[in-house]
């Protein structure tokens, strides 16, 4: 992450992420669910800029930057009433951590500027709250490490950890919050389109169902340590993906559109309603994409890992 001053407020970037491969193994103690996944930050990014306050108060204000908050064609709401002001920001709930556990006095306010779609499966929260922990680690001059900063941020959410890895790619496990990093041998090119509607994250998990034989992730790795990117795309996986599909047909939908273009792989990431396909390079996804905008109503990205 790359903080930058600007004026007298600080400004960073926050990348959306894509899960190359999500395994659920089971249900743990906690309530939460045991898995193995494989994600990359990939270029869709909100823009967080952060300004002190005389009053030691945390507030957030939501703008539209871009494509992220439109009008749910099922429910007619603006999908900006998903986004949180408030204490159920996640990026809220980050500064107010630090507040209650280091003792911050300084308040902070943040203005968001989204990009990345909200109930996609993408991660814009997590990541939000991820940077937030990451700057005001700076701003306030905190001293934490990074391994410090990712308990704090699994104390948040599954994902949050995630965004504090030395690298774009890392496997994780656990309920998601133990990260390893991975080093892929080349940049991925991504098409990613998110329909109207978005799902419950919660239904999504309760209706999957843990394959009694895991797969796990070591044959896509080694595809991508390969570069055999045509072997990698047949080895996508998302466990989350059926049972969203039956939840939500617009994902039946958008299979079939993906299915059409010259992908060498393509599914959902998270647990929707994102769906995104895997490119050879630069110029087959601005392709893809121009095709896929012109067959259908859905908000349509092209992206890429850093290396």
């Amino acid at each position: 992450m790359r903080l930058h001053k600007s004026g007298q407020s600080w400004v960073l970037h926050t990348p959306a992420k894509l899960n190359l491969f999500l395994e659920v193994l089971g249900k743990r103690d906690d309530g939460f669910h045991e898995l193995q996944t494989l994600m990359v930050t990939v270029s869709l990014f909100d823009t967080l800029v952060f300004t002190e306050e005389s009053t030691p108060h945390v507030s957030l204000r939501c703008h539209d930057a871009g494509c992220a908050l439109r009008t749910d064609a099922r429910t007619g709401r603006s999908s900006s009433m998903s986004i949180p002001e408030g204490a159920d920001n996640l990026a809220v709930r980050a500064a107010e951590l630090l507040r209650s556990r280091i003792g911050v006095r300084n308040g902070i306010h943040i203005d968001l500027y989204k990009r990345i779609p909200a109930a996609a499966g993408l991660a814009g929260g997590s990541s939000n709250a991820a940077a937030t922990l990451f700057a005001l680690n700076r701003i306030h001059g905190l001293g934490l490490s990074r391994q410090e900063l990712q308990q704090f941020a699994s104390e948040i959410g599954s994902d949050v950890s995630f965004f504090l890895s030395p690298s774009s790619t890392a496997l994780c496990e656990g309920r998601g919050e133990i990260t390893r990093p991975v080093t892929l041998s080349s940049r991925l090119y991504f098409v990613i389109a998110k329909p109207a509607s978005g799902l419950s994250t919660t239904d999504v998990f309760r209706n999957c169902r843990p394959e009694s034989s895991p797969r796990g992730a070591a044959a896509l790795l080694q595809s991508l340590h390969q570069g055999n990117l045509q072997k990698a795309g047949s080895q996508l996986f998302n466990s989350l993906q059926a049972p969203a599909e039956a939840l939500n047909p617009e994902l039946q939908r958008l299979k079939r559109n993906f299915a059409r273009q010259r992908f060498v792989g393509h599914m959902m990431s998270g647990s929707g309603t994102a769906w995104f396909g895997v490119c050879r390079h630069r110029h087959e996804a601005m392709t893809a994409a121009a095709r896929l905008r012109a067959s259908g109503p859905d908000r349509v990205f092209v992206a890429e890992t850093s290396l």
